[in-house]
């Protein structure tokens, strides 16, 4: 009976990395797959931990805090009041509505800060 393509070539049946340590092939591996495989449980592991991203400097007073707190508020109700000018109808009230609930938050912040005996 005749073939029309011809037999696969003859190969050597050793495995390409024979020449290799194994050992050290192996050890490699396992590198490669905690590097791609692990990083998610090392994060869940350190999650726990009291280290933050952004934080207030413990250092500062109380009256520099909150007034830095009451500088930020009516910073944030300026902005808002801005853009809320720019729209129209439900979007406008909604945005003045939290404009007034910073606005409130301010003057909390602003009573907080008369009630602080001034440092020297």
């Amino acid at each position: 009976m005749f073939k029309p393509t011809p037999n696969p070539p003859i190969t050597d049946p050793a495995s390409p990395y024979e020449s290799l340590d194994s050992k050290k092939l192996n050890e490699a591996a396992e590198r490669a797959l905690d590097y791609y495989l692990k990083p998610a449980a090392q994060i869940m592991a350190t999650a726990n931990e009291s280290e933050r991203m952004f934080l207030a400097n413990p250092a500062y007073n109380t009256e520099s805090l909150l007034a830095n707190a009451c500088e930020s508020l009516g910073s944030a109700t300026v902005m808002l009041s801005d853009f809320a000018a720019l729209l129209e109808g439900t979007h406008r009230k909604t945005l003045l509505g939290i404009a007034q609930v910073v606005m409130l938050g301010e003057l909390a912040v602003n009573q907080a800060l008369d009630n602080v005996e001034p440092s020297e």
